[in-house]
């Protein structure tokens, strides 16, 4: 899993497969509870997605880059471009299903 930076986010953009970032913040308890959830759909589709976390408080330009607002926020790249985004806590299946139509 990438940890986004000022640094690298170029190179998480430029990836061929799809990407997911994850935006949170460590003060924030939802960012807590999905955490997991993101932890696990990285391990489990590390050979089909590119999974990201962006700390807000550490990156908050490129959390304005992508117009983030509540966290956590998931947004789904497709060819470095912004597909689709979910806000809150959401079920994994959920997550899951949108990785897979980028495929």
């Amino acid at each position: 899993m990438e940890i986004i930076t000022n640094t690298n986010i170029e190179n998480v953009l430029a990836s061929e497969k799809p990407v997911m970032i994850d935006f949170w913040a460590t003060w924030c308890g939802p960012c807590r509870v999905l955490s997991p959830t993101v932890d696990e759909i990285a391990s489990e589709m590390a050979d089909k997605v590119t999974v990201a976390k962006c700390n807000v408080d550490d990156a908050d330009d490129i959390a304005a880059q992508f117009g983030i607002r509540n966290i956590p926020t998931l947004i789904f790249l497709k060819g470095g471009q912004p597909v689709a985004r979910m806000v809150g806590v959401v079920p994994k299946e959920q997550i899951v299903a949108q990785l897979e139509a980028l495929l």
